[in-house]
């Protein structure tokens, strides 16, 4: 069973900035993304990245202010969260196993356990 070891949440004022990391608990490389859930809402998409790195996609409602990226050495990949709203509070939950960078929650076979992002205004 593979982990995904997530860290980087946190209450943060509108506009400001944060990072989250996800690494998976074995060498292997896997397709990554990112979804968050709100309460009351659900789980949605917000960026995903290829294990080459060359290919990625994000949300309409993410993009231009976040960033996915991965360290192939560290075989780490992070969102780089700027400009944030306090719609953007929500669990971030980190995933991976897609066959490519995919925004369908379905299509990824293991889960972090989720990390708290708050926004204030």
């Amino acid at each position: 069973q593979v982990r995904l070891i997530e860290s980087g949440g946190g209450s943060v004022q509108a506009g400001g900035s944060l990072t989250l990391s996800c690494a998976p608990s074995t060498s292997r490389r896997y397709y990554m993304g990112w979804f968050r859930q709100a309460p009351g809402n659900e789980r949605e998409f917000v960026a995903a990245i290829s294990i080459s790195a060359e290919d990625w996609r994000y949300a309409d409602s993410v993009k231009g202010r976040f960033t996915i990226s991965r360290d192939k050495a560290l075989n780490t990949v992070y969102l780089q969260m700027n400009s944030l709203k306090p719609e953007d509070t929500a669990v971030y939950y980190c995933a991976a196993g897609a066959l490519t960078p995919s925004n369908v929650r379905s299509s990824y076979d293991y889960w972090g356990q989720g990390t708290q992002v708050t926004v204030s205004s």
